[in-house]
């Protein structure tokens, strides 16, 4: 039998899903559904327009809250990392070849709302910078076999 998958969150993360839930549960759900019926009563659904949208956001909307239910079900809230320190839910700064970039170590649940990028944990740089602190020189194997270095500039938990 498969694993189940564990969503590992910060506790502003879970927050925000909770939120995006009871919004798509509650009012977006009753302005969908005013709008197929206002839709419905045009008559003729088959070449209706207003109402084929209509329906497809609907379907998209219970796509995303089963998502939402089974994440928030399935999450685990991890603790951040403290300031200094790379751990999943971090703000991390790097240096790689000269050039400096910054991701947040984590998931695409954990960035949600954010202008960050993600560096995950199971990547081969996020298994090298975990649990590293700043001023660190950390050594990984890149997918095309290359060992490069990387330099942690700055790394503080996501707020």
């Amino acid at each position: 039998m498969a694993e189940d998958k564990v969503y590992l969150l910060t506790q502003e993360a879970y927050n925000k899903m909770k939120e995006e839930l009871a919004h798509r549960e509650g009012e977006l759900r009753e302005e969908i559904a005013h709008k197929i019926a206002v839709a419905r009563a045009e008559g003729d659904l088959s070449e209706n327009g207003g109402y084929q949208a209509a329906r497809e956001a609907q379907s998209k909307n219970e796509g995303r809250i089963a998502e939402l239910t089974v994440k928030l079900r399935d999450s685990k809230i991890i603790e951040n990392a403290p300031e200094g320190t790379v751990g999943n839910g971090s703000v991390v700064t790097i240096d790689l070849n000269g050039n400096e970039m910054t991701y947040v170590l984590g998931t695409r649940d954990i960035v949600s709302g954010t202008d960050y990028d993600i560096m995950t944990p199971d990547s081969p740089i996020g298994q090298a910078i975990q649990g590293a602190k700043v001023g660190d020189v950390v050594s990984y194997t890149a997918p095309n076999g290359r060992q490069l270095s990387v330099t942690v500039k700055a790394a503080k938990p996501l707020a």
